[in-house]
């Protein structure tokens, strides 16, 4: 487990009240992938949280105590925990709030969600005119000289394909959503090949973040589940926690 301070002012919102309210936040990496924010006890509404007798145990961490937050009228169950006795020193004194069960976190003056945006964690947006093909079970579902490459730190580069040169007819909508701190909420399509329907193997950004606007409407694929032909090269399906 890695920890490290924050540099920016961090505020949690429920029931439209300000609940925590910090310029000194901890990242705390509990998974690899992405940090956590751990607020100092100081900078948190203690008043406002009350321990519901829930606990859970971190083998790195140690036991920690759950508490709901009151803000406003609304109470949120079991929203925030702290590790009082933890073996780590750091985390004593901080907070760890749930972004699912609260209404909002700010990064200085701007809504995030998801989780906490990474330090480490780069996007690049570029368009290319690579030509690149999609191939589902032999079925060329895309076919474009005008990609939009997104190259993010730790994931392989996603191709995004304007839709006029997408097989649209062999996508179907689904209710699938997802979240992502740096790109916003995508929209998810089953692929249709034959007879087998691959589930949500293509997604898009209807109105991305501003940083992310040159993928906006594109279409992707996971690369770990098509056959990606770049350039007339075929490329190897990556191995990401995606496969």
């Amino acid at each position: 487990m890695r920890v490290e301070p924050g540099a920016k002012r961090v505020r949690v919102y429920v029931g439209g009240e300000a609940v925590a309210d910090t310029i000194r936040p901890l990242l705390v990496w509990e998974v690899p992938y992405y940090p956590a924010y751990y607020l100092p006890v100081d900078d948190v509404r203690m008043e406002l949280l009350a321990p519901t007798g829930n606990t859970r145990r971190s083998p790195s961490r140690g036991e920690g105590t759950y508490f709901a937050v009151k803000g406003g009228d609304r109470v949120a169950h079991d929203a925030a925990l702290r590790y009082a006795d933890s073996p780590v020193k750091q985390l004593r004194d901080h907070v760890r709030f749930d972004w699912d069960a609260v209404d909002a976190v700010f990064e200085e003056d701007e809504e995030v969600f998801i989780h906490p945006r990474s330090p480490d964690t780069r996007v690049d947006i570029l368009h290319s005119s690579r030509h690149v093909q999609v191939i589902v079970d032999g079925v060329t579902v895309a076919d474009t000289h005008r990609p939009t490459i997104l190259y993010e730190t730790g994931l392989p580069p996603r191709y995004y394909v304007p839709r006029t040169d997408v097989r649209m007819d062999l996508l179907d909508a689904t209710d699938s959503r997802t979240g992502c701190p740096y790109k916003g909420f995508a929209r998810y399509w089953n692929v249709r090949a034959g007879d087998a329907v691959h589930e949500d193997l293509a997604w898009s950004y209807p109105t991305p973040l501003p940083e992310s606007q040159k993928i906006a409407g594109l279409v992707a694929f996971y690369n770990e589940r098509v056959d990606l032909v770049v350039d007339g090269e075929r490329q190897e399906r990556p191995r990401t926690p995606f496969s």
